[in-house]
């Protein structure tokens, strides 16, 4: 069985890449995130003629996760209990002339497919340490470690995949130096991974392909890419059910390459 996670940065921009991809590598779930359209407008038929089942979360411009399953997909669940709603700076809550009934963004989507139960993650950014976006963030991660806790429970097989937007260590960003004050790297931010952690789930680290480091992400920016200045922050979790069947695990550099990638690479990882 073959999984992968992958941060598209707009499903419809990257179409012809996705199913290039899809038809290349042949996994047999994928979640992706940063889809950026609503459920409705997902190229699901597109996707459908290489074998896939959709099951997508989206409500438009940002954010948005799917799951596509060549091995059966159920118990679709888009977001998670308890999943927090952002509530916006406190600048913007003072414009409001009336209030405004709040929902969670499209973050998160849970489905079964072929006995696991995956999750495909879109964590929020958090913006600056000091912003209403990161109390929002740590608040979505306790709430997301309660909600996977509750699926752990019973023994299930799980995977938590995605952009976690936060690196786990300093060996996960290409120079500590250069993030220092800012978010993806805070104490904060990193309890709560290693909160996840404690659950149960174990950090399914990548082959790189390229230098010692499995970055998933690098800026378009400045070459960042050629010069390897990227960051860990797609994450591959597993139960130890999961964790005990991968046979291998690797980062798809070569996605990021040529004309129009996103600005993060796939992770693939096979299990027996």
């Amino acid at each position: 069985m073959r999984l992968a996670t992958w941060n598209v940065n707009s499903v419809k921009a990257r179409l012809p890449r996705l199913l290039s991809w899809l038809d290349e590598t042949r996994p047999d779930v994928v979640c992706l995130q940063e889809t950026k359209c609503r459920a409705d407008q997902f190229p699901a038929a597109d996707v459908e003629e290489l074998g896939y089942a959709t099951a997508a979360h989206g409500d438009g411009r940002w954010n948005g996760v799917a799951v596509l399953s060549r091995v059966g997909i159920e118990d679709v669940s888009n977001g998670f209990p308890g999943q927090p709603a952002y509530e916006g700076e406190a600048e913007e809550q003072t414009k409001l002339t009336e209030p405004v009934l709040l929902t969670p963004e499209p973050r998160a989507i849970g489905a079964t497919c072929g006995g696991v139960r995956v999750w495909s993650l879109y964590a929020p950014n958090g913006r600056t340490p000091d912003s209403a976006h990161y109390t929002y963030k740590l608040a979505w991660f306790a709430a997301l470690r309660d909600a996977l806790g509750a699926e752990l429970a019973d023994g299930t097989p799980l995977v938590a995949c995605g952009d976690y937007n936060v690196a786990p260590t300093d060996e996960d960003v290409w120079d500590p130096a250069v993030f220092v004050g800012s978010t993806h790297v805070t104490p904060a931010e990193r309890q709560a991974l290693a909160e996840l952690r404690a659950l149960g789930l174990h950090d399914v680290v990548p082959t790189p392909m390229k230098g010692p480091h499995p970055y998933t992400y690098w800026d378009y920016r400045a070459g960042a890419f050629h010069k390897n200045m990227g960051m860990r922050i797609d994450l591959f979790y597993a139960s130890e059910t999961v964790a005990q069947r991968v046979t291998a695990a690797y980062v798809d550099r070569e996605a990021r390459k040529g004309k129009g990638p996103s600005d993060h690479a796939p992770i693939v990882v096979d299990l027996d």
